[in-house]
């Protein structure tokens, strides 16, 4: 009698078992039947927004003296921009920095000697940020203009910024999440199977670098500048179950 509840007792163990591992592994094929796939989005615009940054200085021995040339420079710089067609409001000048300067006369074991007060060198920048692109963009290159009237401005490449990146980037996601549908439906058919439910999804990184270049991306994200015709592109990663 008792071998045969030892006997029950183990065939119920052993259907137990069964089933448990049974419905493990039905579990592990669940999880593991998904597809995941990567889409791009990527598109070419223009930069809408120019921001020009140049800077300009005097020196003098008297400090009064330095202030009153540098502003007549600042005055000179003001109207001209003006005049070209920008506007006063899209132009602004940064605080004078004041730097006073020394010559220096060293020993040969480069110990210094003497000290000679040379003048006070005064700096100031002025930037201009405006959303007429192009024609800031061609004052830039024409401020020889400037130099030639005895002004001793020290310009910067212009920097092109788009204002309306956030809509851009939406448009980018939905094309990039489009495109990865695309891909796993396309694969999934030519296994045999139906795409299910989405699991999971994550968004890349956000690039923008200059058009039909060579510049290279970055793991971190790129934003380039110095371009005012630019791509931008993103990618979407879905995990699709698979039915």
């Amino acid at each position: 009698m008792k071998n045969y509840i030892t006997a029950a007792i183990v065939g119920i163990s052993l259907i137990t078992c069964t089933f448990l591992l049974t419905n493990a592994y039905k579990k592990r094929n669940n999880t593991n039947d998904t597809i995941s796939v990567t889409g791009l989005g990527s598109t070419d615009f223009v930069s809408d927004l120019i921001v020009w940054n140049s800077s300009f200085s005097k020196k003098n021995y008297i400090l009064k003296d330095a202030y009153t040339e540098l502003e007549n420079d600042r005055r000179t710089i003001k109207n001209y921009l003006i005049g070209k067609g920008v506007k006063e409001s899209e132009i602004i000048f940064s605080s004078v920095s004041i730097n006073k300067e020394f010559t220096t006369v060293t020993d040969s074991n480069y110990n210094t000697r003497t000290e000679t007060f040379t003048g006070y060198n005064l700096t100031q920048s002025v930037q201009v940020e405006s959303k007429e692109v192009t024609k800031v963009e061609n004052i830039s290159r024409e401020v020889t203009e400037l130099i030639n009237s005895g002004v001793e401005l020290y310009s910067s490449a212009p920097e092109y910024y788009y204002t309306k990146l956030s809509e851009l980037k939406l448009k980018m996601v939905a094309e990039a999440t489009k495109d990865a549908k695309l891909r796993a439906e396309n694969i999934s058919e030519n296994a045999g199977s139906s795409l299910g439910d989405l699991k999971k999804s994550e968004m890349g990184v956000f690039q923008i670098v200059a058009q039909n270049s060579s510049e290279d991306y970055s793991w971190g994200g790129s934003f380039n500048t110095s371009a005012k015709n630019k791509t931008a592109t993103i990618t979407i990663k879905l995990v699709y179950k698979i039915d």
